[in-house]
């Protein structure tokens, strides 16, 4: 009884802190604010300040982690609604997944290799652009840590998420579906939640994106691992 006490109080904290940073967001709309890492702040911040372990949180935790797998699944929706446009935009949209998962994955090893990088640490690091359960299989078959994967998938989340407003607007980015594959293939699940704010064509070619470079990222990470490291 104790234990499922302490459950319900974990994920009532963890609600609430995402839905007061989405409320935080809407009201502000600046980028380093997205609920994602501003919610993840406040959890942190309260465990720290009552000095609650991060186990005893993951009481709770854990049944929101389980429910990964299901919001993966219901991005199924919006891509059958979009079905006809991609269809008609097959080729653009392989294009862009195929050089969004090899860019990430090849430029991580690039610099690990430049900047001399722990080769477990760099290892970890390849998979940072695919969505996260994919990431911890990758990580694991090329000889990573899946800690050091799950930071580097969030770090690549969050830190796309921020940046690509800037980028676009720069590089004069309009469009839809271009904006959709940027996010999709270096963000995965945040990339896609803020795809979300530029229509419900971006966030459908967000979501497509980040199914298909996970499927490319599990077969092409290994390559680029054989081509840098053995």
């Amino acid at each position: 009884m104790q234990q499922a006490a302490l459950a319900f109080c974990m994920i009532l904290l963890t609600v609430f802190a995402y839905l007061a940073m989405v409320k935080l967001y809407k009201r502000y709309s600046f980028s380093f604010l997205i609920p994602v890492l501003t919610g993840t702040t406040l959890i942190i911040i309260v465990l720290s300040l009552f000095q609650i372990p991060y186990d005893t949180y993951m009481v709770g935790g854990q049944w929101i982690s389980s429910l990964l797998g299901p919001s993966v699944v219901a991005l199924a929706y919006p891509l059958y609604k979009q079905r006809h446009f991609l269809r008609n935009h097959l080729l653009p949209i392989m294009g862009g997944v195929l050089v969004g998962a090899s860019s990430g994955m090849v430029s991580v090893a690039l610099i690990a290799k430049l900047f001399g990088l722990n080769q477990t640490l760099s290892l970890s690091l390849i998979p940072k652009s695919l969505t996260t359960p994919i990431a911890i299989e990758v990580a694991n078959g090329v000889g990573g840590n899946a800690s050091l994967a799950i930071v580097g998938v969030m770090i690549a989340g969050i830190f796309g998420a921020i940046i690509a407003p800037t980028i676009f607007k720069l590089l004069r980015i309009h469009s839809p579906l271009g904006r959709g594959i940027a996010l999709g293939s270096a963000s995965h699940a945040i990339g896609t939640s803020k795809a979300a704010e530029y229509g419900e064509l971006a966030f459908s070619m967000s979501s497509v994106t980040m199914a298909l470079c996970a499927i490319i990222g599990s077969v092409l990470g290994p390559i680029v691992v054989w081509v840098f490291y053995i």
